[in-house]
């Protein structure tokens, strides 16, 4: 028989949910469609906008991007990188993150970024064949995902 068991160590996970509140006004959907099909009578109208409401939610859930750090591999939505080119890992939050996200945002570099999470992690990326210079990743835990991050660094100048 095959071991079915992973060999591959998940260091961190997240997934950058919406907020409660993106998700409440999300739910204002129902009503609003629901009003526009009240001529089809309110039992049709109101089946119709409970169903949209739940759509939407379900979309702003699924659609939501992940964050993983996995042995030497860190994924931020669509991207993907060997940990062994990430240099200096900065982890902020509050007015440094607003900065992060604004003014001292890298043009030039990876940006995964969702509002209503105040934490952001900036990584260099010392990858000299790679034109992005930096990955800037909304986080709900920077100091976790610094530390995980930094985690798959070491492991992999160890396989090096």
């Amino acid at each position: 028989m095959q071991n079915l068991r992973s060999d591959t160590r998940v260091r961190y996970r997240e997934r950058l949910s919406p907020s409660l509140w993106l998700l409440v006004t999300a739910a204002v959907v129902g009503p609003m469609v629901a009003l526009t099909f009240t001529p089809l009578g309110s039992l049709p109208a109101l089946l119709i906008g409970a169903a949209a409401g739940v759509a939407v939610i379900t979309v702003l859930i699924a659609a939501s991007p992940t964050i993983h750090v996995e042995e030497t591999i860190v994924r931020a939505g669509r991207a993907r990188i060997d940990a062994r080119w990430l240099g200096e890992i900065t982890a902020v939050t509050g007015e440094q993150a607003r900065a992060a996200r604004g003014p001292a945002l890298p043009a030039r570099g990876w940006h995964l970024i969702r509002g209503g999470i105040d934490g952001i992690v900036v990584v260099e990326n010392i990858d000299p064949n790679d034109s992005v210079t930096a990955w800037t990743i909304s986080t709900r835990t920077p100091d976790r995902l610094a530390a995980a991050i930094d985690a798959a660094k070491r492991a992999a100048s160890v396989t090096r």
